[in-house]
């Protein structure tokens, strides 16, 4: 069915209401939601909230707001107190961006959390504030590192975002090869995962997403994304998670923050971000080939376009259900 892109939202606030958020955290994680489904990540959307609700079932809402434990002028450490990584990461932005903007440099680090989403959402806050950012946020165990069968790292996002002088380029990627919502996705529609993307427990090839979230997930990249993933577990662990978290809980998340001007003047930093952006863009294509993008592209433009229609499809299940959380 296809849903007003404000109605989805105010249902997503009605869901967090009744799973016991106050009014400021539902519509974060509203914001959350609704910008997953308008860049077209329909895993991240409003799918995502059966799950969020499915595990807010299992261990109830959280108890404590989001709070500040340790701060410096330049850093910031808080305890996420189990709330969703979503409004826990958006508060750690929030104090990056004004301790960067009053200091240069800012690193705040989160822990306690679980489901921090796509960590670009950070990022362009950061970018409409000027700031180049550095993020990461790691997770269970659900991938095998490189030449493994068993789970030891995250699905493990990483990101950066830099301004420009019109939409911010950031780069954001799992580095596992499916991310986790996708194949509980999957399972919840009777798909098959593509080959190559998981284990089963015994260390077998699956397709099957049921058998995949009982086993592990395969690197994206090989050695080279096995990497990228256990940089991510332990900068998580350096904002005070476990170096394996459990299912869903007790997640790390890391943002650093800098001005541009701490080397050059904003707007000038800004407007060869902007030059290399067009220089990337105007590269020869394969042939064959469509014009070649930069990160963030594709999300920017369907957003465009979605936002434009003010419409979306969303599976009928999914609607269902969370009308029934919402009632």
């Amino acid at each position: 069915m296809r849903i007003a892109i404000e109605d989805a939202r105010a249902l997503v606030v009605r869901v967090m209401i009744v799973n016991e958020h106050n009014n400021e955290y539902a519509g974060i994680i509203a914001d959350h939601i609704i910008d997953c489904e308008l860049r077209g990540l329909a895993y991240g959307g409003l799918a995502r909230v059966i799950s969020i609700v499915e595990r807010l079932q299992r261990t109830g809402a959280p108890a404590k707001l989001v709070e500040v434990a340790h701060e410096t002028p330049v850093s910031a450490r808080l305890h996420g107190h189990d709330n969703l990584g979503y409004v826990v990461a958006h508060r750690a932005t929030e104090i990056a961006i004004e301790k960067a903007k009053a200091m240069g440099l800012a690193m705040v680090g989160a822990n306690q959390t679980w489901y921090t989403g796509m960590l670009s959402v950070f990022a362009e806050m950061a970018a409409g504030e000027g700031l180049v950012t550095m993020i990461a946020s790691n997770a269970t165990p659900w991938v095998a590192p490189h030449g493994a069968v068993e789970g030891r790292f995250g699905t493990n996002p990483i990101c950066y975002g830099f301004p420009s002088l019109d939409e911010p380029i950031i780069w954001d990627i799992g580095t596992s090869s499916i991310m986790h919502a996708e194949a509980v996705l999957a399972r919840r529609q009777g798909q098959e995962l593509d080959a190559g993307r998981a284990f089963d427990a015994r260390g077998n090839p699956t397709r099957d997403p049921d058998a995949a979230l009982a086993g592990a997930f395969t690197p994206w990249g090989g050695h080279k994304g096995s990497g990228l993933g256990h940089v991510v577990q332990l900068l998580g662990v350096l904002a005070g998670s476990p170096i394996q978290p459990p299912e869903l809980a007790e997640f790390g998340f890391v943002i650093i923050a800098m001005k541009p001007d701490l080397m050059m003047p904003e707007a000038d930093y800004r407007a060869k971000v902007t030059e290399y952006a067009e220089a990337v863009r105007a590269a020869k294509p394969v042939a064959g080939g469509e014009a070649v993008r930069m990160p963030f592209d594709r999300s920017a433009a369907e957003r465009r376009r979605r936002s434009a229609e003010g419409t979306f499809e969303v599976p009928d299940f999914v609607h269902e259900r969370l009308q029934e959380f919402a009632s």
